[in-house]
């Protein structure tokens, strides 16, 4: 009784600072909207900002401001929980300003390779942990409760919804475990396939073995494309989904390689016993 309750006051008090950030930022439109009509100066200001006064925007602002490893693991948290945050602005941008030698936080080696697997280490912890919170809260709370918190308002205000918890769900019972391994790969599941996996009651530790082994093969991208792309934005942008299909199409290649083999193995020890 007291982890159910200590679940939900979690996710009701995430769940209530997030909507209060969505409702300030609301009331902040409708104020500049006022103002647009006394003042043309106020209207072109509240133009050039729009993106910094929204919720994701200051929290960019921040990130810029200060970048480090442990604000890497801290959105890396976030991004792998319920909360929406895209993993693609917080990795890629640290790669680079980790190969960057004027910066002092992230440029800890002079060898680039080294400060990308420090950085790596930490965006997974990051990731790690987010999933652990929802597993937890998943598989404590149960099913009735995890749907009914997607279709709330709440929930509709993290992007959440029963329909999205479904399609992560079916997912995990088509493919089965595995499938957080798979799941971390691919675009809509990436962050909620850990809620079915507590929902299912999936033991522990192969869960965090393949979180872990999905989340270091994600990341691995979005630094080597904020490498490549030099922390530009557009560019991460554009290519992080194909990049993710690519990683998943040469996965499914590797399994059917593996199955393959087994296969043929296995036939090959009846023939011989059958000899």
């Amino acid at each position: 009784m007291k982890k159910n309750l200590l679940a939900l006051l979690l996710m009701l008090f995430l769940g209530t600072a997030f909507a209060q950030t969505e409702n300030n930022n609301a009331n902040s439109g409708h104020e500049a909207t006022e103002n647009l009509t006394a003042d043309i100066s106020v209207r072109n200001t509240d133009t050039a900002t729009t993106e910094k006064t929204s919720a994701i925007g200051r929290v960019i602002s921040w990130y810029n401001s200060h970048l480090n490893y442990v604000s890497v693991s801290l959105l890396m948290t976030i991004e792998s929980s319920f909360i929406p945050f895209p993993s693609e602005i917080v990795v890629p941008p640290a790669a680079y300003q980790a190969c960057n030698p004027e910066n002092t936080t992230l440029y800890v080696t002079p060898w680039p390779i080294l400060n990308i697997l420090i950085l790596l280490v930490f965006a997974c912890f990051g990731a790690l942990l987010g999933a652990t919170i929802n597993y937890f809260l998943s598989k404590w709370l149960g099913r009735p409760f995890v749907y009914w918190f997607a279709d709330s308002k709440v929930g509709h205000l993290l992007l959440l919804s029963g329909e999205k918890v479904k399609k992560a769900e079916d997912y995990f019972v088509e493919h089965g475990n595995i499938s957080t391994f798979v799941g971390r790969l691919i675009p809509g599941i990436r962050q909620l396939i850990s809620i079915p996996a507590g929902l299912a009651k999936m033991k522990f530790g192969p869960f965090i073995l393949y979180t872990a082994l999905g989340a270091t093969s994600w990341n691995i991208v979005l630094a080597l494309i904020g490498y490549l792309a030099q922390g530009n934005k557009e560019l991460i942008n554009e290519y992080s989904d194909e990049l993710s299909h690519l990683i998943l199409a040469l996965l499914v290649i590797a399994i059917i390689f593996v199955v393959f083999k087994s296969i043929r193995k296995k036939k090959g020890k009846k023939q011989n016993s059958e000899a």
